[in-house]
């Protein structure tokens, strides 16, 4: 097990997140491993998330806002300049995560130093917080094949990363959607995703509602530009783009259709057993009954 002495920066960029912002940190505060700071990356929220974010009273958060609308991936590398420390972990604003998340990633990574970033698997959950589905699967020595035709999933919210492997991989600001994808194909290409997931659970993926037609479009659309930028070869080229068209087609279909939904849900498991959904549950209840300091007793 990592020496608790061991610190982490947590990151977790903002926009217009009021309903989501308090339940992500809460899960921050209920981490077994407790020697972390906090980013919190507001990027111009309209809402009351700010606000709620400069409630929170403990030296180990502190607040950042420029009132700018920068994007993510922007907020992301900001973060760079920001870390105190040599690990850090990412985070979206409206998941959540297992309090033995931070322990667990931090313990492989220093177990095995030849790897620069770890993740995990992850629940699915609903907006009410309720359990939806789980995916996760074993996976090391990634390949930018195996990358690109998505053979090797990695978790992006979910991972920790060496500051020094960020310092040589920037996100591309350019880029609207799949900033992450776009990331470690780039890396890999250059042979520095050195990466390690695990198939356990240890994040809560907020989905329902997040992943719409428009969106998955978008993302193909994005796809296709990266393939066509990132692969030599013209036949495995033209086989990725034609292989992304596809997949817009069948989007469209299944929409016209109305059974989009099948194939959003389809990557979750849901035969999973009683004990599961009992243990989900009791993660989901001690992060409810975490104190935020500033928040809870202010």
């Amino acid at each position: 097990m990592m020496n608790q002495s061991e610190y982490v920066t947590i990151c977790i960029p903002f926009y217009n997140a009021e309903s989501t912002l308090l339940d992500a940190v809460r899960s921050v505060f209920a981490q077994t491993h407790q020697n972390w700071e906090l980013i919190l990356l507001d990027d111009g929220s309209t809402d009351k998330s700010l606000t709620l974010a400069r409630l929170i009273d403990d030296p180990r958060v502190t607040v950042h806002s420029d009132g700018e609308n920068r994007k993510l991936a922007a907020r992301l590398n900001q973060v760079m300049s920001l870390a105190k420390y040599d690990f850090i972990a990412r985070m979206d604003a409206d998941d959540m995560m297992s309090p033995d998340r931070i322990e667990k990633l931090l313990d492989i990574l220093d177990a095995n130093k030849e790897y620069d970033l770890a993740s995990c698997g992850t629940y699915s959950i609903k907006n009410d917080g309720s359990f939806n589905g789980y995916r996760g699967a074993d996976e090391k020595n990634y390949t930018f094949e195996g990358l690109l035709d998505k053979s090797q999933g990695f978790l992006h919210a979910g991972l920790i990363a060496r500051k020094s492997w960020y310092k040589r991989n920037t996100y591309n600001e350019s880029l609207p959607l799949g900033q992450d994808s776009d990331l470690w194909l780039r890396a890999a290409k250059l042979g520095d995703f050195r990466a390690i997931s695990i198939k356990e659970p240890l994040y809560m993926y907020r989905e329902e509602g997040n992943v719409t037609p428009q969106k998955l479009l978008r993302a193909y659309k994005l796809e296709r530009n990266n393939h066509a930028r990132m692969i030599d070869k013209k036949r495995d080229k033209l086989k990725y783009v034609t292989k992304s068209f596809v997949k817009s087609g069948v989007v469209k279909a299944m929409n016209f259709t109305g059974t989009l939904d099948y194939l959003l849900h389809r990557r979750n498991k849901k035969d999973v057993s009683s004990e599961s959904i009992a243990q989900f549950n009791k993660l989901m209840t001690k992060i409810s009954a975490t104190i935020i300091p500033g928040v809870d007793n202010g």
